[in-house]
């Protein structure tokens, strides 16, 4: 929390205390007061759209809470112009705050997004109008044209009402003031060379060209500017592709475009209409560990609620809108969103109309639908692993990177290209694709020209065993191993097997190299599958696959150091040839190689050896023993 600076006695009798405003905060501060946003308009929508919230919530408590109303219950928002004062007025009276929310939210860091916002504050980002709305700071754009703001607020159900005032400059005050309605007022004393929103006809414009969609009349000089009706429960019909992306930056806090536009209504046993989204760049927030959806829930177009994890299973956590209902309740606790069978069967309902839209779009703009991949593909995979119900449609949906291209590709055109001979859909985690193309895993595949998909996001690693199979082919991990490839001839181009047999005794030399490593392995063992590295590491049949493994003690999941692996030898390498003749004719430098032999498989699995010192002397020792002698 910021620190108190003093609370000083004013000439009216009222107490005033001076604070200054968090680190994170401040910064944005300073990006609003030296602005050079070309649509610095956007101020006036953000603080209506505030506005609009407050009235919801305050709806939504009077439910329960009727007297909070006290005889108002017409919710409205006023915008006043003093061109002698040279101040714009937005007012409302909804919920209000009182002394603790002013300094929580308008002082301090009170929103996760706002650190994250700070953060970008860098280069290019400093003139992107996108952040604003992107990170949920849209209070603070008013300093793109206030000098000086004043926020004077009563909550509903209070006698005292409070004032928040600042100049933007690292400091603001909090004062006892004067308000007899409820609600709140936020001044705007103009900077010089902004008096272009002194207008009302300017202002008139702005209100229609982002805010008629807001359900709450915005009222000037005596007359109501903006449609102020539920944008949802209009024909489509009536609607411009203008009005649909206002409405999804307001209710999604965001400047992109709509990637999608759901605008529907559900009739039969129960009725809900909806108007959904689908951004065309990740919120800022996706991956927050909460997986909070962002939908708002309305009941007879009374807001209730923009927290209902029951609305939306969080893998479709990205998707932004409104959904209305005729058949809940009105009083609707958190008790019974959890057990309501309306709002589950309205949960079916929007994931079938959802994946039914997405399948539609994939069909009709694979382009287009891969862009959205990238972005949200990540998120939709955790369906694999947590609805089972929804796996064959998102399956389906999932688009994967792979071996055999640059470009996506589906599990139907995978196994569409599989070879003769092969009977399992292979795939290799892990964190970067160009460490993944080159996996000393994968060149027994190339070999034979077999395609392998690049698994690279976290989720991969759970979803791909609670899956398990895709029309009827296992998903086998690369990283295993025992894979078998002796069914599958090789590419055309690759030295037939026969004419590459090893000359020496490798069985021996494995025989001295599981004396030798001892407990640092579960076992020595030829590959057949190596065809360039010397070594590898693999999981043994029943263990935890390598890339998990590592991922789980990452984030302490799993204590202790790596489980033991097996470690494969190629046979036919060069190195690994020269050591098991070096063993029949009585040396001792297989021995001595053994541990530089581990700690090499361990760095081709991006793992550090375990003893970085030793492993740099024994190198040095072997680049040593490779030069002529004296």
């Amino acid at each position: 929390m910021p620190g108190r600076d003093g609370t000083d006695e004013r000439a009216d009798g009222m107490s005033e205390e001076r604070r200054a405003f968090q680190a994170e905060v401040g910064r944005i501060l300073d990006l609003m007061v030296h602005s050079v946003y070309s649509d610095k308009e956007i101020f006036l929508r953000e603080l209506i759209s505030n506005a609009a919230d407050a009235c919801d919530r305050l709806r939504y408590r009077a439910i329960a809470e009727p007297e909070l109303l006290d005889g108002d219950a017409a919710f409205r928002i006023r915008i006043e112009v003093d061109k002698d004062a040279r101040t714009i007025a937005i007012a409302d009276n909804g919920e209000g705050m009182g002394r603790e929310e002013l300094v929580e939210n308008l002082g301090t860091i009170a929103r996760s997004g706002t650190a994250a916002f700070a953060d970008r504050l860098t280069g290019d980002a400093k003139n992107d109008v996108a952040l604003i709305g992107q990170f949920g700071v849209g209070f603070y754009s008013a300093f793109m044209v206030a000098e000086r703001v004043r926020v004077v607020s009563r909550a509903a159900g209070a006698d005292e009402a409070f004032a928040w005032e600042s100049d933007g400059r690292g400091e603001f005050t909090v004062s006892e003031a004067e308000r007899e309605p409820r609600g709140t007022e936020v001044r705007l004393h103009l900077r010089e060379g902004e008096d272009e929103f002194l207008e009302p006809a300017r202002l008139r414009s702005v209100v229609k060209t982002y805010s008629d969609h807001i359900a709450i009349p915005v009222e000037m000089e005596g007359e109501t500017v903006n449609e102020a009706s539920a944008l949802w429960t209009r024909p489509r019909n009536e609607i411009e592709p203008e009005q649909y992306t206002e409405f999804y930056r307001h209710v999604g806090h965001a400047f992109d475009e709509p990637w999608l536009t759901l605008h529907f209504r559900a009739e039969g046993v129960i009725e809900y209409s909806g108007l959904l989204f689908v951004p065309t760049s990740r919120p800022f927030d996706l991956f927050n560990p909460d997986r909070k959806s962002a939908l708002k829930l309305y009941v007879k177009r009374v807001f209730i609620t923009d927290d209902a994890p029951e609305l939306v299973p969080a893998w479709l956590r990205f998707l932004r809108g409104v959904v209305d209902s005729e058949d809940l309740p009105l009083n609707l606790s958190r008790e019974m969103l959890q057990r309501n069978p309306v709002l589950r069967r309205i949960r079916d309902g929007l994931v079938r109309r959802v994946l039914g839209e997405l399948k539609t779009k994939a069909e009709a703009d694979g382009e287009g639908y891969e862009t959205f991949w990238e972005a949200f593909g990540p998120v939709l995979k955790e369906g694999l692993y947590e609805d089972a119900g929804q796996r064959e449609a998102l399956l389906e949906l999932a688009r994967f990177r792979s071996t055999a291209s640059e470009d996506w590709t589906t599990l139907a055109a995978y196994v569409e290209r599989m070879r003769e001979g092969q009977e399992a859909i292979y795939y290799i985690a892990g964190e970067e694709g160009a460490a993944l193309a080159g996996s000393p895993h994968l060149e027994g595949f190339r070999a034979r020209k077999v395609e392998v998909l690049l698994l690279q996001d976290p989720v991969d690693d759970f979803w791909v065993p609670a899956v398990g199979e895709y029309d009827g082919k296992q998903f086998v991990s690369v990283s295993r191993g025992g894979i078998d490839l002796g069914a599958i001839p090789l590419a055309e181009n690759e030295t037939p097997k026969e004419e590459n047999e090893p000359e020496a005794d490798i069985a021996s030399l494995v025989a001295l190299l599981k004396v030798t490593l001892g407990e640092a392995v579960k076992d020595v063992r030829g590959s057949e599958t190596l065809t360039e590295s010397a070594v590898r590491l693999v999981a043994d049949e029943g263990d935890m696959d390598l890339h998990l493994e590592r991922m789980l003690r990452r984030h302490g999941q799993i204590d202790g150091g790596a489980s033991r692996r097996v470690l494969e030898l190629n046979p036919r390498h060069r190195l690994v040839q020269g050591l098991a003749r070096s063993m029949a004719a009585g040396e001792d430098r297989a021995a001595q190689l053994a541990p530089l032999l581990l700690d090499q498989a361990r760095i081709a699995e991006g793992e550090a050896p375990e003893d970085p010192a030793a492993f740099a002397r024994r190198l040095a020792d072997a680049l040593a023993d490779s030069l002529p002698a004296e």
